[in-house]
């Protein structure tokens, strides 16, 4: 395959950083340019599904050193005051590299035992029950279900895995992890980093406290168990710095993402109404709509690698030192792996076989936590709310710039 570096019709309509429809083009680049650089981000950008899963799956030539960098530079002032507030934050595993990344992952793995995730269970079905009533309280009868709904159970669920108490702090938690998506993944001004740059150094000050808390009361959470294993097994330990980290990270990975993930199962399920009504005559189902969400409608849409040595990707000579930008949200789509692969079905037999937790070492740890929580939140409301109907026309439904979330910003729902 010959390298493509030019710009053949902007490489078919293809904009890193928009994300309202990016599927056409996603198609076009599949057909004619599957993998090309970018010169507007410098990123080598990989959109067939068989090539995005060799490379994550070949970790010794495209490492995530570079996955939580942030795409625009951080401007002097932002960064003054990161230094000022002593922030040290570095991601938990996704950025991290073999042996760190295999010591780390293990000892996080650990923690999520069954019995940790069967007593969230219940947790989050209160959760769910309490923000459906809130919703659907009064003489209203229609929300905006991100802010009703999808905003705040992921945050509740990660909180209360973490030991946080969910009576307070809750909504710091959502601004922090805003401002982490935007810092990193964004197109910011200098200006518009500052304010963003203040709330990294309370959230990793959160983080840190956390940690400290673990130590002085021990309690019966995640952060608890990764504490006392510093203890009870030391040659698998983690310091705390690194346990602050895997908050750092498990704050923002569990709520950003599972709020996007419900969001876009609630657009796409009221879009495609004959699935909604599947759904609502059969709430089995809501586990494969969930992986049908994901693979079409996924909240990452891209990620990134590094070649640390030279390479080829189907063909096309990847260069040590090369940046990649693996699109996930085309290899869902891509024909060679699902048939009709723009249609919404929910009892695809295939769908579980998408890349929206990436694939291979760095397979995302907290994929069990969204679906988990998802799958009850899906049961109930198709239970409780079975005419719920999107209240705008689909494409009404805006999703701001970012070159790897695909968030929508509003989801209005009427009952």
């Amino acid at each position: 395959m010959a390298v493509t570096t030019g710009c053949p019709v902007a490489h078919q309509g293809y904009e890193p950083f928009a994300q309202q429809d990016p599927f056409p083009a996603y198609a076009r680049l599949r057909e004619a340019e599957p993998v090309f650089r970018d010169e507007r981000t410098g990123y080598w950008v990989i959109s067939r599904y068989r090539d995005v899963r060799a490379v994550f799956g070949d970790w010794e030539s495209f490492s995530s050193a570079n996955a939580q960098r942030p795409v625009t530079p951080r401007a002097p002032a932002a960064q003054a005051v990161l230094d000022e507030g002593g922030f040290t934050a570095y991601s938990g595993l996704s950025a991290r590299v073999p042996p760190d990344h295999t010591r780390i992952r293990k000892a996080a793995g650990a923690a999520f035992t069954p019995r940790r995730y069967k007593a969230l269970e219940s947790t989050i079905a209160g959760h769910v029950d309490a923000l459906l009533d809130e919703m659907t309280a009064g003489p209203a009868t229609g929300a905006d279900f991100v802010e009703a709904f999808a905003n705040h159970l992921p945050v509740l669920s990660i909180l209360s895995l973490l030991g946080v108490d969910t009576e307070h702090r809750v909504d710091d938690f959502k601004q922090w992890s805003l401002s982490r998506s935007l810092m990193t993944w964004g197109n910011l001004t200098e200006q518009e980093q500052v304010p963003h740059a203040r709330h990294l150094v309370d959230y990793w000050d959160a983080c840190q406290e956390l940690v400290a808390q673990a130590h002085a009361t021990s309690p019966d959470s995640l952060v608890g168990d990764l504490v006392r294993a510093q203890e009870t097994t030391p040659d698998n330990a983690l310091t705390d710095h690194e346990i602050a980290s895997v908050c750092y990270s498990l704050l923002f990975a569990g709520h950003e993402t599972t709020t996007t993930l419900l969001g876009n199962a609630a657009r796409m399920l009221l879009t495609h109404r004959d699935q909604w009504d599947r759904l609502v005559a059969d709430p089995s189902l809501a586990d494969g709509a969930i992986e049908e969400v994901l693979r079409t409608s996924p909240s990452i849409v891209a990620w990134r690698r590094l070649a640390i040595r030279d390479a080829e990707v189907a063909g096309t000579p990847i260069p040590e030192g090369a940046e990649l930008l693996l699109l996930m949200g085309s290899a869902n789509r891509d024909p060679e792996q699902f048939s009709d692969p723009d249609t919404f079905d929910i009892t695809r037999t295939n769908a579980r076989e998408h890349l929206a937790f990436g694939y291979g070492i760095h397979f995302c740890l907290g994929n069990k936590l969204a679906k988990l929580q998802s799958g009850i939140a899906l049961r109930e409301i198709a239970r409780r709310l079975p005419g719920l109907r999107l209240a705008v026309a689909p494409d009404e439904v805006e999703f701001p710039d970012s070159i790897s979330m695909r968030a929508p910003v509003a989801v209005p729902v009427s009952w």
